[in-house]
């Protein structure tokens, strides 16, 4: 008996599961769509663009510097034993630029961002704003959703670019006063390495991230129901999805990404 409900609640957490891809996926390509629709909210992609962008700077940087100088010091003690040092700005600008800027800054507007339009969204839902809109004739997906997705796909890049940059400057303070690497030789290194496949990978990695954040964020928020405990709800799964989505994501990038251009790498 043990057994058979087991198997039940897995098959029912699988359907589960499924339904709710398929209702993202058609809400994706709806709002996808709607981008393209008159009429177009400037207004409120502005004041998005500045929310996530100028929101999420303080974090941006705090989370560059120390990751930045973290992995520096890390690297730096392994190079050392190897009487390799020099190398500590070549390994440092592939390992931020491909993978530790495109990471960090999507897990970090994901656990600010998306809970906060989630969040958003789903109290719009419970107190009846979003049938408002709808009554008056204006579409809540190209009215609330697509004003955050436009504003998420052109922040993110720039908040992964500065964070790049940040943690490479964080990785160069731990290479002269700590691993004692001449300037000159660790930004040489840097220099050496920005190719264009490893700048593609790392722009690519943060558009994507952002469809991702947008998507997900906003699909919890309008299918949040149950008042105020439902909205909580919905925020935490939205956060964890991101999350995990965004990692899953990053191996498939760089996996597929790697084997197209690898020779400008």
């Amino acid at each position: 008996m043990r057994t058979v409900a087991i198997f039940r609640l897995i098959n029912s957490r699988l359907k589960r599961f499924a339904y709710q891809s398929q209702e993202l996926f058609y809400f994706s390509v709806k709002m996808v769509r709607a981008v393209f629709a008159r009429p177009f909210y400037v207004p409120e992609t502005l004041e998005q663009m500045y929310l996530i962008g100028f929101g999420s700077l303080y974090l941006i940087v705090l989370t560059g510097i120390f990751a930045g100088e973290g992995f520096a010091l890390a690297f730096s003690v392994e190079l050392a034993d190897f009487g390799a040092k020099d190398y500590l700005g070549r390994i440092m600008s592939i390992a931020i630029i491909r993978e530790l800027g495109p990471i960090l800054t999507g897990l970090m507007v994901a656990a600010r961002v998306a809970s906060g339009i989630t969040a958003e969204i789903g109290a719009m839902k419970s107190s009846n704003q979003i049938d408002a809109m709808v009554a008056f004739g204006i579409d809540p997906v190209r009215k609330v959703a697509v004003p955050r997705m436009v504003a998420l796909v052109l922040m993110v890049p720039v908040l992964t670019i500065i964070c790049d940059a940040i943690a490479i400057i964080g990785g160069y303070l731990v290479a002269v006063f700590v691993a004692h690497v001449t300037s000159t030789m660790y930004w040489s290194a840097v220099r050496d390495r920005l190719l264009f496949g490893n700048i593609f990978i790392g722009l690519l990695k943060p558009v994507v991230y952002s469809f991702i954040i947008a998507f997900i964020s906003c699909f919890k928020g309008f299918s949040s129901s149950g008042g105020t405990k439902g909205v909580g709800r919905a925020t935490t799964e939205s956060v964890v999805l991101t999350s995990i989505t965004i990692l899953v994501m990053n191996f498939f990038i760089t996996r597929v990404v790697f084997t197209l251009i690898k020779g400008w790498l």
